[in-house]
């Protein structure tokens, strides 16, 4: 690893923790940033999601004071994370890497255009009224499931999906979504951390650098969260995602 690509990953891992603390969507930082340094896609998406797994850590601790009283909330729908992330974890690890490949440019332009339209989500939710569905919901699980699969298989655009559905059905306040939305986050990417530390083709050398870094970033964006005005850092993240997601389909 060049001194260059060392410099770039770094930045890269510390802008992904603090975009996944204050939106979601940070592996659309890092994940391209691993291609860039030569990494083949299945070891660039593995070694992502486990280097920034210290990001989803630092911001979840930062959330405490949203998480107070969710406890319930978190065991539920955590337990129904590890389920979906198992299982996400197991298709990327058991399918040929061929398939990675031809489906992973859709994977960054789908997360790319939900973290595109998050604003407008959260003015839907916030404009909801309807009665609270509650953490018991089935559809709310089975909703919970499919996202945890996806996160656990790519990972891009996970915490846009979770606000989506967490806002859906449970009436809460955004913040409050939101430190839930890190703390599933977090269960999610702590599956896949296991199956792929243990059987995944990890790039360690990359994830000496951006682990540290994105748990720098995760603890910084928690803190400007609720207050930061993330319109051009989002314009920025998502115009990347789409020119990667561009490249990757012309390869």
């Amino acid at each position: 690893m060049s001194p260059v690509d060392a410099v770039l990953l770094f930045l890269a891992g510390f802008g992904a923790g603090a975009v996944n603390a204050v939106a979601g969507g940070g592996s659309l930082l890092s994940f391209p940033t691993l291609i860039a340094t030569g990494l083949p896609a299945l070891t660039a998406n593995v070694t992502n999601t486990v280097s920034i797994w210290p990001g989803y850590v630092s911001g979840t601790l930062a959330f405490r004071p949203e998480l107070e009283g969710q406890g319930a909330r978190v065991r539920s729908l955590g337990a129904t994370c590890v389920v979906g992330a198992a299982g996400g974890a197991a298709l990327l690890l058991l399918l040929p890497g061929r398939v990675f490949r031809e489906i992973v440019p859709w994977l960054v332009l789908l997360s790319s255009l939900l973290l595109a339209a998050q604003p407008r989500i959260a003015a839907w939710l916030r404009r909801r009224d309807d009665e609270s569905k509650g953490h018991r919901s089935v559809s709310l699980h089975v909703a919970v499931l499919l996202a945890a699969a996806y996160g656990a298989y790519f990972g891009g655009g996970l915490g846009v999906i979770l606000l989506a559905v967490l806002g859906v059905f449970l009436d809460d306040e955004l913040h409050r979504i939101n430190g839930l939305k890190s703390a599933l986050s977090l269960v999610v990417n702590t599956v896949a951390l296991v199956a792929f530390v243990t059987f995944g083709p990890v790039s360690w050398p990359a994830f000496a650098v951006l682990a540290p870094s994105s748990f720098l970033g995760g603890t910084a964006g928690a803190r400007l969260a609720r207050r930061l005005d993330a319109t051009i850092l989002r314009a920025v993240i998502v115009a990347l995602g789409l020119a990667v997601a561009a490249i990757l389909l012309v390869r």
